[in-house]
């Protein structure tokens, strides 16, 4: 089978390798599409530490960092019984970076780490099921703090992250979604989609329009997908509930004096199969599109030319395709 190898800055080899066979509690997965996810696909390709203390070693793990797929199960090891042979599933969980990934044409996953999806569905609506899990993880949270029904709901960060949240906003009863991005065509394109009702460049001027505090916030609610101390003081400033970290936090932010009356901050609850189940029932419901996310579609073998669009921000996501030459 293929399997990719990613080395130093845009390097990066094909390799043909033996197929895997599951072990007890194993499935070997016939993967039909992959998704990047650009924060490990960015941070590999410049070496730059995911989180305080991480290193990446070169060249990388086979296959990895690709952890956003679907596709077929082939293969059953001894005391699988939750799928089966020809099952349509996808990776929930990534398995960590020191195993084999998904930018494969099969790969070995735990059977607890993967999750039936609809197979009526094309694959890139469901292959970045991991990411929707790890933002549904925020709404569960959001949710038990009864923070969004009926609230303004804000997303700052328009990338794959917000896309999602936004639509769980919606999901769970707000009764508007505002989008941030620098990017005005992240802006646009969350438009164009019907994904958010407004979106606006946070360096505007919209004291008129998001009143700060000690004035009464105008937003009821909101998630920071970008991680950034700027990112997360504005939606502090002007949230009157609740503010929850999405985002990777890389530095410290800063909790006024005047963010004291009322607002809640409040940190990544983890990773779990009932976001998981979660997220995978909103888009049973059609409550949740994930195809979006995904503005172009590529073959395995041009993995480099797909980063390039992530690192210049013409793509959102990019699908890769491990047995179509074309790319789709």
């Amino acid at each position: 089978m293929k399997i990719l190898q990613v080395g130093e800055g845009r390097a990066f080899t094909i390799q043909e390798v033996p197929t895997p066979r599951p072990g007890p509690g194993e499935v070997v997965m016939r993967v039909e599409a992959v998704t990047t996810c650009p924060q490990w696909d960015l941070h590999l390709r410049h070496n730059e530490p995911m989180f305080p203390g991480h290193r990446f070693r070169y060249p990388y793990t086979p296959g990895q960092p690709g952890h956003e797929a679907t596709g077929e199960v082939v293969a059953v090891g001894e005391g699988v019984s939750e799928v089966c042979v020809g099952d349509c599933v996808s990776a929930w969980r990534d398995s960590g970076h020191d195993v084999p990934g998904c930018y494969a044409q099969y790969v070995l996953r735990k059977c607890a780490d993967v999750i039936r999806v609809p197979p009526s569905l094309p694959p890139e609506e469901t292959a970045p099921v991991e990411l929707a899990m790890c933002v549904g993880a925020t709404f569960l949270m959001l949710r038990g703090m009864d923070a969004v029904r009926e609230r303004r709901f804000a997303v700052a960060g328009l990338g794959p992250a917000g896309l999602i949240a936004a639509q769980m906003a919606r999901a769970e009863g707000a009764s508007e979604v505002v989008g941030f991005d620098l990017s005005a065509d992240r802006a646009s394109y969350a438009l164009s989609q019907g994904l958010v009702d407004s979106a606006f460049d946070p360096r505007a001027g919209l004291e008129t329009r998001l009143p700060t505090r000690p004035d009464a916030p105008a937003l009821g609610c909101a998630v920071d997908c970008v991680g950034a101390r700027t990112s997360v003081e504005f939606l502090m400033d002007r949230t009157a509930d609740v503010v929850a970290l999405f985002g990777v936090q890389r530095e410290d932010y800063t909790f006024a004096p005047r963010h004291w009356r009322n607002l809640r901050l409040c940190g990544y609850p983890g990773h779990s199969r009932a976001a998981a189940e979660y997220a995978v029932g909103l888009i049973e419901q059609g409550q949740l599109h994930l195809a979006p996310l995904v503005t172009h579609h590529l073959p395995l073998e041009r993995y480099a030319e797909g980063i390039d669009l992530l690192e210049t921000q013409q793509a959102i996501k990019v699908c890769f395709w491990p047995w179509r030459g074309s790319g789709r």
